[in-house]
């Protein structure tokens, strides 16, 4: 089974998807799960996992109501305010839903400290409890809290979305390179091979931009660690569907069909537990 471990789904709302400015007008319209099948099938993609666009919980119903429409999203990666004293309780309810697979948050937007909060990292701590998974959305400056991070809970499992971005487009890799490789020492860690295009110069990339940071990844994380994700439909903005996966699978070309596997579906079922 092949797995796209991070796409979005949404209505476009310009409040509630305040992100998504007018340098970015391929975005402001709905993108829902109909919009992707077509993509999923013609690149032999057998399931997703749904990722919040929006800090909500209004956003993590409308991806688990929509997990359980279309058989395809095997999974969601919603919201939930991590520093409420009572988010035990909201835990509770939501964890009813074998579809909820994890949280995240959208920690590039915060400050670089945000991670290492008290009340943060509390909510981080019940997270083992539910069997849920927690994805780290970071830039390279926010890598120390992260490791900071990892490093107080041990047995929670950890992603970090898109390579934690690294400045592409500019060709930056040493500080990154240093920082990544540390949070890879972690066994609980592991990282999607995802939003490389969005970091990349968006009308002039070209595919050996990509191959100095997978170099890096691959070789920290491991073959067993590492996953494939779209990031549609941000993607769009600097490629298409197909293109994205293309970066992926031509990098990995001539590896083991096990590898592969690996790579495009076995580290995402095991991970998000599908």
């Amino acid at each position: 089974m092949k797995i796209d471990t991070h796409q979005h789904f949404w209505k476009f709302d310009p409040v509630r998807y305040s992100w998504i400015n007018d340098t970015m007008q391929v975005l402001r319209k709905d993108f829902l799960p109909d919009d992707l099948n077509p993509d999923l099938k013609r690149n032999a993609i057998d399931g997703c996992i749904a990722v919040q666009a929006d800090q909500s919980e209004k956003e993590t119903q409308f991806l688990l109501d929509l997990a359980t429409e279309y058989n395809f999203i095997k999974g969601v990666v919603g919201w939930l305010d991590l520093r409420d004293k009572n988010v035990g309780d909201r835990l509770d309810f939501y964890s009813q839903n074998n579809l909820l697979k994890g949280l995240r948050h959208i920690v590039q937007s915060e400050l670089d400290d945000f991670m290492i909060q008290e009340n943060f990292q509390r909510g981080i701590g019940i997270l083992g409890k539910y069997n849920l998974t927690y994805d780290i959305l970071i830039y390279p400056n926010q890598m120390n809290a992260a490791f900071q991070l990892i490093s107080k809970y041990p047995d929670q499992l950890f992603v970090i979305d898109h390579l934690a971005k690294p400045s592409i487009k500019k060709q930056l890799i040493s500080t990154w390179e240093n920082e990544i490789k540390k949070l890879a020492l972690w066994p609980n860690v592991s990282c999607k091979l995802s939003g490389l295009v969005t970091e990349a110069d968006w009308n002039n990339w070209k595919m050996s931009d990509f191959r100095p940071y997978l170099d890096v990844v691959v070789e920290a994380f491991g073959i067993n660690r590492v996953m494939f994700g779209s990031d549609w439909p941000v993607c769009l903005l600097a490629a298409s569907y197909s293109q994205v996966f293309n970066i992926v699978a031509d990098y990995f070309e001539n590896f083991t069909v096990e590898e592969k596997e690996k790579v495009f579906g076995t580290n995402a079922i095991k991970f998000y537990n599908i």
